[in-house]
């Protein structure tokens, strides 16, 4: 079975598996179960999106998929694939700072990140016992292995960047993230190895880690191999995501500087929880994959946060945008200053953010792109068949 982010409720589970074993009896021998979950902490729905090419592939293969996960990425994904299972998978409680220094919510946190990798640890333990999954694969959360399941654990985050005042512990962190991912048989990387890498230094490999498989950029849309040239209908398309509050923080100081303008706006709020900002154009909630791309492609310009899902897409699709990185997401902060260096995106701190001064780079990614792109995730994923 599949499953993406897991965590199991008891009620209807069984007879859900009842239905599966069934349904695996009637492919033949060689069905496989595999269970894909997603990013612990509730940080928007880019580890939601950017596991869609995955499952698809999976589904190709002819894999038992089952998807583990929970709030908005839960939505959004049971619009994707409303054929397959689900398993209700809660995040780590954690709490995020509306000031743009989330040094001291971090080390609040550690307790309960430490503590939530212990506990799913012992849930996925127990769903493997009462459900025989033959594959894990771990979209970045360290405490989802089993010794009786061949395990993948996903990330492109080999280093991870802490705070300035905490820069002292990151080779201690390393070799923390060194040992947890270990006890994984494989660690895909959904980036590429070498100059051509897009999550830069954190996405270097690391000493000592095992089994490391770059397997390309991972985007729910397909790589787009020439320009195509469509009227712009929108002249600025926000699409925000991310940490509450500062979600809601950014969507507020955009309303306070569009609300009596003129232009075409269109805004994706990113989330389920409802506002109370009046707005004078389209607004969406949240919006599923084909929707998205049609707003894309027919906006002149795009603002969106520097999360790493957010960009393969926006690569995918050869669209150039403006990214706004959530204030002390360290990672984000990283992207933004590595890929405007690049040349590949303009970026601008949240608290800086004008609408009159917005100007956005024009890169093509098309010629930075192979013909090979998904070619290392189809090979992983085949391999998989031989475990």
């Amino acid at each position: 079975m599949a499953e993406v982010d897991g965590g199991m409720r008891d009620s209807g589970v069984q007879e859900q598996v009842q239905e599966q074993e069934e349904e695996a009896q009637d492919r033949g021998p060689e069905s496989f179960d595999a269970l894909t979950i997603r990013h612990p902490l509730n940080w928007g729905l880019g580890h939601a999106t950017r596991v869609v090419p995955i499952i698809e592939q999976l589904n190709e293969q002819k894999f038992n998929v089952w998807i583990a996960t929970s709030k908005d990425a839960l939505g959004f994904l049971k619009k994707q694939f409303p054929e397959i299972n689900y398993i209700d998978f809660p995040n780590y409680k954690v709490k995020y700072s509306a000031s743009n220094n989330q040094i001291f919510r971090f080390l609040i946190s550690i307790p309960k990140i430490i503590t939530g990798t212990i506990k799913e640890h012992l849930q996925i333990k127990k769903i493997i016992k009462e459900n025989k999954f033959d594959i894990i694969i771990s979209d970045n959360r360290y405490g989802l292995w089993n010794r009786s399941t061949y395990n993948v654990f996903i990330t492109h985050q080999l280093n991870i960047k802490l705070p300035v005042g905490l820069k002292t512990f990151e080779p201690i962190l390393k070799k923390i993230v060194k040992k947890c991912i270990n006890r994984y048989d494989e660690c895909w990387i959904p980036d590429f190895k070498g100059e051509n890498s897009i999550a830069g230094e954190l996405a270097n490999p690391c000493n000592g880690i095992k089994n490391l498989y770059y397997i390309g950029l991972l985007s729910r849309y397909k790589k787009q191999n020439e320009t195509v040239f469509i009227e712009n209908e929108i002249d600025i398309l926000f699409v925000l995501s991310g940490p509450e509050p500062q979600r809601t923080v950014f969507e507020n100081i955009i309303y306070n500087q569009i609300k009596t303008r003129k232009e075409k706006f269109v805004l994706v709020r990113g989330t389920t929880k409802k506002g109370t900002n009046k707005y004078h154009f389209p607004v969406y909630d949240l919006v599923d994959t084909e929707t998205l791309l049609s707003l894309i492609v027919k906006s002149k310009t795009v603002v969106c946060r520097a999360g790493y899902s957010s960009i393969m897409d926006l690569i995918a699709l050869n669209k150039n945008a403006i990214i706004v990185p959530t204030p002390g997401q360290t990672e984000q902060e990283y992207l933004a200053e590595h890929l405007k260096n690049k040349g590949f995106f303009n970026s601008v701190k949240q608290k800086e953010f004008t609408i009159d001064k917005l100007q956005q780079r024009e890169y093509n990614f098309i010629k930075d792109q192979k013909d090979e792109t998904y070619t290392p995730l189809c090979e992983r994923i085949l391999q998989l068949k031989e475990k």
